[in-house]
């Protein structure tokens, strides 16, 4: 009797253990349409349009119809190098801040129909639609609030009777969408329909977000919202493209009255890092582009992320946890060049590897706990079935589980892969990895904010035969996914510097049998000429140099383009006198030439030695992350005797706050100069004006 009393009590504790209810959701959740944004991972922005055939970032406005005329635009060419990257969706550009719209709208004549491509018949948007469906891509749009060309910008009835109704055209006919992205540059200088003005607005209540929501929630429910004010994607607050080393999805924004984002008063609605227990659900979108702009510029021809870089920035984006949004630039003919489209191909192929084998397959997982003794529905074993919301669960009183991983055999590993089941929130605070190593436990790495994925990227190749995860949070967990890859071996890229006498060193972060260079623009091989002491490159020039292991093995390509040499340059004047001006041509990109006066124009006049033909000018911003002082409009003039100056270039540097890059002016047509003055007009920020370099490219 006693005997049956056991056993009865163990069958009613034990069924009492399985019949334990899931864990109860931590803090906010995602929506669908999150999930959904979440899983696509990778995605690209594509910028073609008007810009690209005038050259700039941000066209004026004024730019005629006749402009957009590309010759062998191919929407399937674009999205085909890119799912070979492995970016799995597409979000158009459709109106840039220029306001020319790449479909034909109903709301302005400033767009391709009334262009000269395919005589006015022309639809890009149907192309890369057309080009989505055939590939199984995802297709999204960008439709900029702000508009350059459009002569009621700034009254209610752009708002309500434009741009309300472009998002309605484009939401009916290019759908389904799975995301519609608005850009934050909000007013400002313009053609604005001949006027040739600043028309300043209220970003925050100008739009009037929350109708403008409502039409993308009822016509395409399924599209995450991206914008200045949210609500579903947030920026990271870079274009660098990567996220905080911890980074959380749930976000409370700064808000100019209360943190609700549905007031639209929001001042900041990027972060790099998120917030712990944050108010909504809002992950980052890391969007960086593949070339140094978002747009094409043939100087730029050559400066393209390498394939490495990419995979870099995969692992700091989408391995902490965000999307990466990389930016493809197709040139005038309306293709991406055949070196971004062979960069694309090596990144995917290296992506494609990597993760093609998980080496913990057949491993035995030994939890120290496991949600009510439930092995089928919550076992470690959960971790291996490729299902990104099956887990293992541990009870409530237990948030510092172990799990170790017995291989059986050594593996050789260098990333390893944590999820977690995000449907039930963001759990884990941090996690300690260990492997058995020598006999012993030995810590290989730690990290923090697990969320949709964690990719960790050891230092060194690790080869062990047991794993041991240490997890901490405030919760049980509710881990979805382990994996243990091994990284394809790659040489790094040389690094090419310049001093001020015009000699370039060229060093690598690991021994190589040998450096070899070209200065033609051609791809350098084992027979090109080898690098054995400084090179002397006075009169500047494109260098690409690449280190090899034997005659094959050869390193990704470093390229640079390098401008006069500075050696005989002499600072002339500077207005106001103030800051160390020989910082700005010492060759050095983190010493900067900084002053503090309020008061614009400032400026710095340089002796340039001799007389030259002088085709372009650069200005590199502030390297140290920070915004004051950065120039976003200038005069460049020129002088043959340091006393008669004339204009030749003026402008602005457009989307330079969020993209600090040099910036490469080329001239309307080479001008013979003894002298040059650069003229700044206008910071993006703060007291004075900051200048990292300046310099000038001949002929």
């Amino acid at each position: 009797m006693k005997n049956r009393l056991t056993a009865l009590l163990f069958l009613l504790s034990s069924a009492a253990a399985l019949a334990q209810p899931a864990p109860k959701p931590y803090g906010v959740l995602p929506s669908t349409r999150q999930l959904r944004w979440q899983e696509t991972e990778m995605y690209c922005i594509v910028h073609f349009s008007m810009a690209t055939f005038t050259d700039k970032e941000w066209g004026y406005g004024d730019e005629p119809n006749q402009t957009f005329n590309p010759a062998h635009f191919s929407a399937m060419q674009i999205l085909g190098a890119a799912k070979a990257g492995g970016l799995n969706g597409i979000v158009v550009v459709a109106k840039h801040h220029d306001g020319f719209c790449l479909w034909p709208t109903k709301t302005t004549g400033h767009n391709v129909s009334k262009s000269p491509y395919k005589n006015g018949h022309g639809d890009i948007l149907r192309e890369y639609e057309l080009a989505t469906q055939k590939l199984g891509m995802k297709m999204g749009v960008y439709c900029s609030p702000w508009d350059r060309n459009n002569p009621i910008y700034g009254t209610p009835e752009y708002v309500t009777n434009i741009y309300r109704e472009q998002l309605k055209e484009l939401y009916s006919n290019y759908g389904p969408l799975f995301m519609s992205w608005h850009d934050g540059a909000n007013g400002g200088d313009g053609y604005y329909g001949g006027t040739r003005e600043v028309r300043k607005i209220d970003k925050s209540t100008y739009y009037g977000w929350n109708d403008t929501w409502s039409i993308t929630r009822k016509m395409q429910p399924g599209a995450c919202l991206f914008g200045d004010v949210g609500p579903d994607v947030r920026w990271v607050g870079n274009e660098e493209g990567h996220a905080g080393e911890t980074c959380w999805a749930t976000f409370t924004p700064h808000a100019e009255e209360g943190d609700v984002p549905s007031n639209g008063n929001v001042k900041a609605w990027e972060s790099v890092d998120g917030t712990r227990g944050g108010k909504y659900w809002i992950p980052a979108e890391c969007d960086v582009p593949l070339r140094p702009g978002w747009f094409y510029h043939q100087s730029q021809d050559g400066k393209s992320k390498t394939p490495y870089q990419l995979v870099d920035l995969y692992y700091k984006s989408v391995g902490r946890g965000a999307c990466l949004d990389l930016g493809l630039s197709p040139d005038k003919t309306g293709r991406l060049t055949t070196e971004d489209v062979d960069k694309l191909k090596q990144f995917g192929q290296i992506i494609k590897k990597t993760f093609a084998v998980n080496l913990a397959h057949g491993a035995t997982f030994i939890a120290d706990n496991v949600r009510g003794h439930n092995l089928a529905k919550y076992g470690p074993e959960k971790l291996m079935d490729n299902d990104r919301y099956s887990y293992w669960a541990t009870d409530d009183a237990v948030t510092n589980p172990q799990l170790t991983i017995n291989l059986h055999t050594p593996k050789t590993f260098n990333v390893i892969r944590l999820r977690e089941n995000i449907k039930l929130g963001q759990r884990i605070d941090s996690v300690g990895v260990e492997a058995w190593l020598a006999h012993k436990w030995t810590k290989i790495a730690g990290v923090t904010s697990i969320g949709a994925c964690r990719l960790i990227r050891l230092p060194q190749t690790i080869t062990s035969s047991k794993i041991r995860l240490r997890i901490n949070a405030p919760v049980c967990t509710a881990l979805s996914d382990f994996g243990l890859f091994k990284e394809p071996v790659h040489l790094t890229a040389p690094e090419i510097m310049r001093d001020k006498t015009g000699s370039i060193s060229i060093v690598t972060e690991a021994p190589v049998e040998s450096i070899h260079y070209t200065l033609d623009g051609s791809e350098p091989t084992i027979k090109s000429a080898v690098y054995l002491k400084p090179i002397l490159l006075k009169e500047g020039g494109l260098l690409k140099a690449a280190g090899f292991d034997g005659p094959s093995a050869r390193s990704e390509v470093a390229v640079k383009q390098f401008g006069l040499s500075k050696q005989n340059w002499k600072v002339l004047s500077i207005s106001p006198s103030s800051g160390n001006a020989q910082s700005a041509i010492d060759e050095d990109p983190y010493t900067t030439w900084n002053t503090t006066e309020k008061e614009m124009p400032q400026e710095i006049s340089i002796l340039l030695g001799e007389e030259r033909l002088i085709k372009a000018f650069t200005y590199l911003p502030r390297q140290d992350q920070k915004f004051d002082g950065i120039a976003d409009r200038y005069t460049f003039s020129t002088s043959t005797d340091g006393v008669t100056w004339s204009p030749v270039a003026e402008g602005e540097f457009s989307n330079i706050k969020s993209n600090p890059i040099e910036q490469t002016v080329v001239l309307k047509q080479p001008v013979k100069a003894s002298y040059f003055k650069f003229t700044i007009k206008h910071v993006v920020s703060g007291n004075g004006v900051s200048v990292a370099e300046v310099g000038v490219i001949e002929r």
